[in-house]
């Protein structure tokens, strides 16, 4: 019959200790998270700034519908382009100082667009024109070993136009012996077109891209600079535009910057930015962009006050960074730097005989904080552990992240107070014990 694997999988999948869930939210308020009548402190928003809330984006959103209605009603190209939408692309593009931006549904269709565009058949015709250059001429995409999904699906869809190289994580020598093998291989003339993409902040570890030198290797090797800034927008730069304001990157630097308005924005939807080149060959030949009702004005209204106070008031971003010290500071107080799912041996403190607790906190200075724990059985157990304590902190496990790099994944908000920090550190603790 038909597709009669599906319960297998699952059955797999749940014996592997991967099996993914939702769970239903019925409300959230002050970081109090309500799900099944149950309420818990939560640590798994990636609201980084506490703007989804904020009085300001919510009456921008109230203001929008007033005047635009619920939604854009049809495709960007038909009529649900509309001035909220260009105010806010400008907005953009402004505060990026790149020529041009452009707004999507999600990060997920952003950078899929992006790759389906630029790396389509058509683009392959479109050398063709030249007699020297043969129609099956292919690109080259250098992604990061731990780029999200949403990238890395894109360029596999363009497998057959552009061929996928995966450079170490932050690794800017194996990036640079990666593209030095590209300029010296016979296949240099077939792969003319070449993307390097990172990420500003990346999603999973919260450390932070050289973006800097991958910018300058990819101007050495003529090739374009993508960084997808999806948990840097917001939290990033004087007056949080991100990674590329952070670090000054020029348009030339960095052609493509790729944003999101669901983290720290506090909205949704998502942003291209570059050269107006690119932007108008997007709005022609991007199919998420063609092809979907456009973003809810209301929401652009929105996501533009959002963007505004952020620029204007630094004290969301001042009390995010107090509060990403004093979790450190307080983790490594308790735990020390070693674990091991499978490890017979533990660490134990001389004069009780008690196990020592053994978790190792990633290095980040961002407000993703992961808490590697080495195992999928063991990231549930702990989160398990912590939901019994009123605390909401996710599980992350393979493959969202590489095997054994199984944690927690702590996200912290400027809502969150000192108090609610020692509690979950606290409880991290306590939960922990109970395991070993």
């Amino acid at each position: 019959m038909a597709f009669d694997w599906l319960e297998t999988k699952l059955t797999q999948r749940a014996e592997q200790g991967l099996l993914r869930q939702r769970y239903c939210q019925q409300y959230e308020k002050d970081n109090i998270i309500c799900i099944n009548d149950s309420h818990y402190l939560n640590f798994s928003s990636n609201d980084y700034l506490g703007m989804r809330q904020h009085e300001g984006v919510l009456q921008a959103w109230v203001e929008g519908l007033a005047q635009f209605g619920g939604g854009s009603g049809a495709s960007p190209l038909v009529t649900g382009h509309t001035q909220a939408h260009l105010a806010l692309e400008a907005y953009i593009a402004d505060g990026l100082n790149r020529e041009a931006a452009l707004l999507f549904n999600s990060g997920f269709a952003a950078n899929q667009a992006l790759c389906m565009a630029l790396f389509s058949r058509h683009a392959g015709v479109a050398k063709a024109d030249n007699e020297n250059v043969s129609s099956s001429a292919k690109g080259a995409i250098f992604a990061d070993k731990l780029m999200h999904a949403s990238f890395l699906e894109g360029a596999m869809c363009v497998g057959e136009q552009a061929q996928l190289r995966r450079f170490k994580h932050n690794d800017i020598n194996h990036l640079e012996s990666l593209l030095e093998k590209r300029a010296l291989s016979t296949w240099n003339a077939e792969y003319a077109d070449t993307l390097v993409v990172s990420e500003g902040v990346f999603s999973m570890d919260g450390d932070v891209a050289p973006s800097t030198a991958i910018a300058a290797l990819a101007q050495k090797h003529k090739a374009w600079f993508m960084v997808d800034d999806a948990h840097g927008m917001g939290v990033l730069g004087q007056n949080g535009f991100g990674t590329v304001e952070a670090l000054g990157l020029t348009q030339a630097q960095a052609p493509i910057v790729m944003g999101t308005f669901g983290k720290a924005i506090g909205t949704a939807g998502a942003f291209i930015a570059g050269s107006q080149t690119l932007i108008d060959f997007l709005v022609n030949f991007a199919k998420h962009y063609v092809y979907s009702t456009a973003m809810p004005p209301a929401q652009a209204v929105a996501t533009l006050y959002s963007l505004s106070h952020i620029a204007n008031n630094a004290t969301q971003r001042d009390k995010l960074a107090e509060n990403i010290a004093h979790f450190r500071q307080r983790f490594h107080s308790i735990f020390s730097e070693s674990s091991g799912c499978d490890s017979k041996e533990k660490a134990t403190d001389t004069a009780s005989d008690k196990p020592l607790i053994a978790l190792t906190l990633a290095e980040s200075e961002s407000a993703i904080q992961p808490i590697i724990v080495g195992c999928p059985n063991r990231a549930v157990a702990l989160s398990e552990g912590l939901k019994q304590r009123g605390i909401w902190v996710s599980a992350i496990r393979y493959p969202t992240v590489p095997k054994n790099q199984d944690r927690l994944r702590v996200t912290l908000s400027a809502n969150h107070t000192a108090q609610d920090i020692d509690v979950l550190v606290d409880a991290i603790a306590l939960a922990y014990e109970e395991l070993v």
